[in-house]
């Protein structure tokens, strides 16, 4: 009732005072850039007349009616945009737009729940331009690391449908629960970014500081993304479409050693331990010959599960136009993309990964009145992923683990090969022999929005309200089976045959499904002012919203319960002579989290600017200097989402019928069904607070032809959510309470320039970002460590830990007069430092080593050309300040015994330590070796966490390449196009980088993840 009422307020203002007609009159012209060429599809709109507009057509023409007194805005995508005062007095207006600068002043910003013009922010906001989220991928993210100061990213997979790179927006500033950006969509929490097309986008925008993201309240703890989608615009109907074709290859794959050499070092690594060989002379030759494949296979395991290659799709297509009483956007999307797995031609269904995803999207705006516009948007997409029946994280680890040499992939005789003490299948079984899983999800969103402009009232005044209902649903269908498995003896029987056992008997294809979904309701309602008063210009915002999220998937009663949110927001800006500026933002939140006491939260900030390049002393003496602005902000936004996805942690759980009861007086041995007392609540849990400050500045020079942002940014987060781990144990609960009870510093510095040059016909951008943060625990409830080293408070997020290595040892008398060690050590083991001297190593001797697995640095760069018709465009990205441990089967050989396949660079004998008595050379026992001496077996010394196994995970890229031509106007215009654009592009198409094993992007896997994939594309671009 409550939303009824206040739509029907703002409506009732449409009756108010409408303005008589004006006599019309029909002005023509053209528009043309700064080289006189003509310029198509150029917006052309009547100021404060929404819906009176035209666009010029493919010779630069235009038409519209117009009344005296009247403004035209001209405006074109890499243009700037231009107004034109029509006086009555001539019907031609001819215009002229200039290229825009990458740091155009008169550009409106998207902002929190409003916009505002680049010239007057004081908060730390970036924008992307949509052509720089199109990628030849299935995800935005992938796109937006080194291309956005201020994001840090790191993709760990390549698989379609998971190849979604992490991101944080200046790093990672929780150990909580709640890491994430706050992602809208027209306003509306979206939740994910790569839920929607890139060809769909209009603006995006990056809002990180205190000031930007203060009136998001609760939502804005770790900054926020702004999507505003493409709207129509009056004039003659436009239709654009882009198809891609693509070509993927893994960009980096491991590389192992083959059966025979495998052999060899299997017997190394067994006499290295005073060990018989494993394979005897006769041995090695039948595996070096291939003189057996059932019992002494020689399998590259990839081979036969991997393709080479594989292929992806991209197509869009969309329409837009309209005239003065409504405006349409209307598009639709196609994205497939199938894995690099092979498949067995015998089987009637698809094992491998494939990903199918269609998206669309309308956008309609309706002139009700002349004060008053609806707008009305529904979008949505279906995906549908396919993956293997074991999921295709164990085929990667099967990959990793099983050896040439183990077992055939079948056996000559037709049977299908295990391995191990148990019945592990080979990872051809395992990708084609265990069925398929499918999972679909269904997504679709709408929303109404009316905006009502009430300058009838106040010049000003507008207000709107907001309302969107969406709804998700997810299906997975599990056909999944398991083969009959065999296997065979080392030996063959007198006449030859091989001695198979049968280890695991065939299960058919079985079925099972799952399906949930969840729905959000959305309403928002707010009233803006905005006016200028001489040299004083004032605004302010008043806003309610609320949301309303029920999941159908919830296991249990609470999880049942509907996620609720409701608050408060505020924003009050002021400008004097345009160069000093104040603004002062709020979000007033609350949260079901939180007794009555502390469920509400407010969050402030403060934010100042200086526009120095507005001083007369500037523009007097520095006339090069077109923009210097100085920007500083404070305050407070807050977090009240707990770990595990917590909800009512103030309440404290009874367990009814808890069958743990006594034995009381002559009633036997029986047990009596009781209370239990379960999780304590936390009755003073309170908001988990983000104290913020930002100091910026702004610098356009030389006609903005060359632009910087610099943002120096301070972070300190308290009160974060944990569950205790101190508490005595006379307290008497199983499961501790949780408590505000941790604290976080982070800070940085990120920063982009740009530089514009035109060169007669060639026009010239380079850009350049920069992103630094650290985060630093300064309170973690743990027990008291026995050594300050130990405990986490002084220590970056995610920091390593480790054993200090001092090489290897050398000899007996090295191992005689070191510190007791892991189990029974020998020359060529890794000898570490007794930090506490103590005289043994343990697990006291970890301390703090290397940095943390996520880097704290993201830098990128790159240039755009243009000459004529022709486009280059080439972009690096790079990484840095972040290390992992070198691990897993590949590094550690024969660590299991005989599982796990063996590195190439373990075979280069000057890569590890090698007794001279064994390898016939003295210089083989080099204890700075880059591996300790082979060992066949479990080796409880070398293959623990260690500055020995630390490695760099630093890298720089080249992310992208693209060459495009762009049609004759001639030519289009006969093929009745008014744009036509051919390109071929390159993504991740070489790295350089310390590991040089795998990806160093998917460092922490050891490579036993889906490999990123180095993309080939072309693309067609069309507008008629």
């Amino acid at each position: 009732m409550k939303k009824i009422h206040i739509i029907i307020f703002l409506l009732s203002f449409t009756m108010i005072s409408l303005a008589e007609a004006q006599d019309k009159i029909k002005v023509r012209g053209t528009v043309t850039d700064s080289l006189k060429s003509a310029l198509s599809n150029v917006s052309i709109i009547v100021k404060n007349k929404p819906g009176f507009g035209s666009t010029s057509n493919d010779k630069g023409n235009y038409q519209i009616d117009l009344s005296k007194n009247d403004i035209l805005i001209f405006s074109s995508v890499g243009f700037q945009t231009k107004e034109v005062f029509f006086s009555g007095d001539s019907t031609v207006i001819n215009v002229t737009l200039n290229k825009s600068s990458a740091s155009d002043l008169d550009e409106v910003v998207v902002v929190g729940f409003g916009t505002q013009k680049k010239l007057s922010l004081v908060g730390a906001v970036t924008t992307v331009t949509p052509e720089q989220l199109r990628t030849p991928t299935s995800s935005i993210t992938n796109a937006l690391g080194g291309q956005v100061a201020g994001i840090i990213t790191q993709q760990q997979s390549g698989e379609p449908g998971y190849s979604n790179s992490n991101f944080w927006i200046r790093g990672i500033n929780t150990f909580g629960a709640n890491q994430s950006a706050l992602v809208l969509v027209d306003g509306i929490d979206r939740g994910s970014i790569n839920d929607i097309s890139p060809d769909d986008i209009e603006s995006f925008t990056i809002l990180k500081d205190a000031s930007a993201t203060a009136v998001y309240g609760v939502r804005g703890a770790n900054g926020v993304i702004l999507i505003t989608t493409k709207k129509g615009k009056a004039g003659m109907p436009t239709f654009n479409s882009r198809i891609e074709r693509g070509y993927l290859t893994p960009a980096r794959l491991q590389k192992f050693e083959n059966a025979y050499n495998y052999a060899k070092l299997a017997n190394e690594a067994r006499a290295v331990r005073e060990l018989t060989s494993l394979y005897s002379p006769e041995e090695l030759d039948i595996i070096r010959y291939g003189l057996d494949p059932d019992i002494y296979p020689d399998i590259n395991w990839r081979d036969y599960t991997m393709r080479k290659s594989t292929s992806n799709t991209n197509f869009n297509v969309s329409t837009s136009g309209g005239g003065e009483t409504a405006r349409y956007y209307v598009s639709t999307a196609y994205y497939n993309e199938s894995g690099l797995y092979k498949f067995d031609d015998l089987n009637k269904y698809n094992t491998n990964v494939n990903l199918q995803r269609y998206s669309f999207r309308s956008n309609v705006d309706i002139n009700i009145t002349k004060y008053t516009i609806a707008q009305v948007g529904v979008g949505g997409y279906i995906s549908d992923v396919n993956f293997p029946g074991v999921g295709s994280s164990n085929i990667w680890g099967s990959l990793a683990n099983l050896t040439p040499l183990t077992v055939p992939v079948r056996y000559s005789t037709g049977e299908m090969a295990s391995y191990g003490t148990g019945n592990a299948a080979n990872p051809y079984v395992l990708l084609s022999q265990t069925g398929f899983i499918k999972n679909w999800t269904n997504k679709i969103e709408s929303n109404l929005r009316i905006n009502q402009d009430l300058s009838m009232l106040l010049k000003g005044l507008k207000a709107h309200v907001l309302y969107s209902f969406d709804a998700n649903n997810y299906h997975n269908m599990n056909r999944t089976k398991f083969p009959e498995l065999y296997r065979a003896s080392r030996e063959r029987d007198r006449n030859g045959n091989l001695q198979l056992r049968k280890v695991t008997e065939q299960t058919p294809l079985a079925f099972s499904k799952d399906a949930f979904g969840n729905r959000r309701n959305y309403l928002e309602t707010a009233i803006n002012y905005a006016n200028t008063f001489g040299d004083h210009s004032v605004s302010g915002l008043i806003l309610y919203n609320q949301s309303d999220l029920m999941n159908s998937g919830a296991a249990n009663e609470i999880a049942s319960i509907p996620y609720r949110m409701q608050g408060l927001a505020g924003r009050t800006t002021y400008g004097y002579k345009s160069k000093y500026l104040l603004e002062l933002n709020f979000g007033y939140n609350g949260s079901e989290n939180f007794e009555k006491k502390s469920q509400y939260g407010f969050f402030p900030s403060v934010g100042a600017g200086w526009l120095i390049s507005e001083e007369n002393f500037v523009k007097n003496h520095f006339p090069f200097v077109n923009l210097l602005k100085i920007r500083g902000s404070y305050g407070e936004v807050g977090n009240d989402k707990i770990g595990q996805d917590k909800r009512f942690p103030y309440i404290t759980f009874v367990n009814l019928n808890a069958p743990n009861g006594g034995s009381f007086g002559d009633y036997g041995n029986n047990n009596f069904d009781g209370l239990a007392e379960g999780e304590l609540g936390a009755d003073n849990l309170t908001w988990e607070v983000a104290k913020k400050s930002n100091l910026g500045i702004d610098i356009d020079l030389f006609d903005s032809k060359f632009s910087t942002q610099i943002d120096i940014f301070k972070e300190r987060r308290s009160g974060i959510f944990m569950q205790r781990t101190t508490l005595p144990d006379i307290v008497g609960v199983t499961t501790s309470p949780w408590g505000n009870v941790g604290i976080m510093a982070n800070k940085g510095i990120d920063a982009s320039a740009t530089f514009k040059q035109q060169l007669g016909n060639l026009f010239i951008t380079l850009r350049g970002n920069f992103t630094y943060n650290k985060g630093e625990i300064i309170s973690f409830d743990e027990p008291e460590p026995r050594f300050s080293y130990q405990g986490s408070k002084g220590q970056r997020y995610g920091q390593l830990k480790g054993l200090v290595s001092l090489g290897l040892f050398r000899d007996s008398l090295d191992i005689i007069s070191s510190p007791k060690h892991f189990g029974e050590v020998r020359p060529g083991d890794i000898k570490y430092k007794d930090i506490n001297a103590d005289g043994k190593i343990d697990d006291d001797d970890i301390v703090p080593i290397g940095k943390s697995a996520v880097p704290g640095i993201i830098y990128g760069f790159g240039s755009e050309l243009q000459w004529k018709s022709i486009s280059f465009a080439f972009r690096f990205q790079g990484a840095g300040d972040a290390n992992f441990f070198l691990g897993g089967p590949g590094m550690y050989p024969f660590a299991g015994g005989e599982t796990g396949n063996i590195l190439k660079i373990v075979n280069d004998q000057t890569n590890r330590w090698t007794p001279s008595w064994y390898s016939g050379d003295p210089n083989t026992e080099n204890p700075n070796a880059k591996f300790p001496r082979l060992d066949y077996g479990n080796n409880l010394n070398n293959n623990r966490n260690s500055t020995f196994w630390l490695a760099n995970s630093r890298y720089l890229r080249l992310k992208e390449i693209q060459l495009g031509y762009t049609l004759p106007r001639e030519l289009t215009k006969r093929m009745r196009m008014s744009h036509c654009r051919i390109y071929a592009t390159g993504f991740n198409l070489w790295v350089w980088d310390a590991i040089k094993l795998w990806d160093p992007e998917q460092a922490n896997s050891n490579g036993t993840a889906y490999p990123i994939s180095r993309t080939f594309n072309l693309g067609l671009e069309v507008r008629f």
